[in-house]
């Protein structure tokens, strides 16, 4: 196992692996935070935070889920210094011009962006749920149960900082971009590769990283546009 690890194609299918568990932790999330545009009152996501944080299953899958993005992180590093090392000359300067947007090129990249986006929003948002607290934590929520108002942190943050509004947008979109690569990519390293599924795969891909991105990037314009 430790050989398989530390073979180049071992650490692409073991990231593969965690990037598909972190999409399917990336889907509830964002269905999740969709609530807040479908209930100006606040209940529905509040009741939403409320089961997430109580419930005995999320806890167990919470340091799981930790562990997957620090893991993928590492992979990630550790897969373009070796890509690096193998192609240390890099591309031609032609195709750099006519693709350097192309995510497949620029994932580790995109990844980095990703993971400040990520720090900010954990600062924002998980560190004042689980740690300091924050005042408007303990306004009424109108659901009739002693919980958080997780709802009146996030309007309160997307309504008065317009500049998290912009960065929240662009980290929509730099996931939707990663993983309009990263969805097909992931299955063509563990070994689905056939041409035609690699066709439908790619349209997935393409249509997922869209949802993702439309998805995330709604949610503060939708504050900025009603308040």
């Amino acid at each position: 196992m430790s050989n398989f690890l530390s073979a180049s194609i071992g650490r692409k299918v073991f990231m593969s692996l965690t990037g598909l568990f972190l999409i399917s932790f990336l889907s509830l999330h964002l269905t999740l935070n969709l609530l807040l545009i479908f209930d100006d009152t606040g209940v529905l996501f509040n009741q939403a935070a409320y089961f997430m944080a109580t419930n005995p299953m999320i806890k167990i899958m919470e340091p799981i889920l930790a562990l997957g993005f620090i893991i993928h992180i590492i992979w990630a590093g550790w897969i373009t210094l070796d890509n690096m090392r193998a192609r240390p000359q890099g591309y031609a300067s032609g195709d750099q011009l006519l693709k350097w947007w192309a995510p497949s090129k620029n994932m580790f990249i995109l990844g980095g962006m990703i993971l400040v986006f990520l720090i900010l929003h954990i600062f924002n948002f998980w560190v004042k749920l689980k740690i300091t607290g924050d005042p408007l934590l303990s306004k009424p929520t109108g659901t009739g149960i002693e919980m958080h108002n997780t709802y009146e942190l996030v309007k309160t943050l997307f309504v008065n900082f317009p500049l998290y509004d912009v960065l929240y947008v662009i980290g929509g979109i730099l996931v939707g971009l990663h993983l309009s690569h990263g969805f097909w990519s992931a299955f063509q390293t563990i070994g689905l590769s056939n041409i035609n599924w690699m066709k439908r795969l790619k349209c997935l891909a393409n249509l997922i990283g869209i949802i993702f991105a439309v998805g995330f990037s709604a949610i503060p314009i939708y504050f900025l546009l009603k308040f």
